[in-house]
């Protein structure tokens, strides 16, 4: 039995047609045509160093200086959206400090901002940033 493939651009590959995979190309193509973030400014399956643990992160989003800006993680579209979703993006987080975090199972998405300031934490937010939103620094907003 052949397994079915698609193709991954981040990646430059074809990669197993999973049900999770299936929930990351369809946001590889959201951030890229709704939030307009270039596709040579997204990596997937990133991997991560926390402590002793390697993770992968399922895409991460980078800004112009090279830094990463979010992090998205997919799920399968069964698996319910819960507090410890939202944990496994914040470790991921915890390695990255990126603004932006995305939770989606491909029909539920999440997206929550890091708050400005010392007392750090984060808030959800109910529409989708651009890419332009994502690369804004507090400094940008001022000057404006």
């Amino acid at each position: 039995m052949d397994r079915k493939t698609v193709w991954d651009p981040l990646r430059r590959k074809n990669v197993a047609l999973t049900p999770e995979e299936d929930v990351r190309q369809w946001f590889i193509v959201q951030l890229n045509a709704l939030m307009k973030v270039p596709m040579h400014m997204m990596m997937s399956e990133v991997g991560i160093r926390l402590g002793e643990k390697m993770l992968r992160a399922d895409i991460v989003v980078y800004g112009r200086d090279a830094l990463p800006v979010a992090v998205v993680e997919c799920k399968r579209p069964d698996v319910r959206i819960d507090n410890a979703v939202l944990d496994q993006a914040v470790g991921y987080n915890m390695v990255l400090g990126v603004k932006f975090i995305f939770i989606t199972n491909g029909k539920t998405t999440y997206i929550c901002r890091r708050k400005d300031g010392k007392a750090g934490g984060y808030v959800f937010v109910d529409r989708m940033p651009s890419y332009e939103d994502m690369v804004r620094t507090p400094q940008d907003k001022q000057v404006q």
